[in-house]
């Protein structure tokens, strides 16, 4: 793997779930969470940790089907990047939590085939490079792990 990959990896799995200098990264931030948690809201027509989760499985599919060429619709749920979730149960929430988890190592995976060329190259369809879309998925996942570490605090 070339080192600007190796470097890209390291920047993901950071955000994600290895351990880093900024405290919790996403996986860190729903370590714990029971399903109750999970779903509960500040208000109304607001997001709920559940939520939360999806949609940066959600994304991570999205750039993971970018880079792989794997087909439109087969991420395992309906819909687009919200999806709703109320009042799940813990089964419901575990499998929330596996979908982010199996997003992460796919995409992962799919990074790990790169080379340093591809990442300066910019994809059909984008306005930025392969790069930019990486780090912009490790600026998603700590963006809502702050997010989750705030809904969690708003709890008690």
């Amino acid at each position: 793997m070339d080192a600007e990959v190796r470097l890209l990896v390291a920047i993901l799995d950071a955000a994600y779930d290895r351990k880093s200098w900024h405290g919790a990264n996403l996986r860190g931030a729903i370590r714990g969470v029971t399903a109750r948690q999970a779903a509960w809201r500040p208000s109304r027509n607001r997001h709920n940790i559940s939520e939360l989760v999806v949609h940066a499985a959600y994304w991570k599919y999205a750039v993971f089907r970018r880079l792989s060429g794997a087909a439109r619709g087969s991420f395992p749920l309906k819909g687009s990047n919200w999806f709703a979730r109320e009042n799940s149960s813990t089964s419901t929430w575990r499998k929330d939590v596996a979908l982010l988890d199996e997003m992460h190592r796919s995409l992962r995976a799919a990074v790990t085939r790169l080379s340093a060329g591809d990442l300066a190259h910019t994809p059909r369809g984008s306005k930025v490079s392969t790069f930019a879309i990486l780090s912009g998925v490790a600026a998603h996942d700590l963006y809502h792990a702050g997010q989750v570490q705030l809904l969690k605090k708003l709890q008690k």
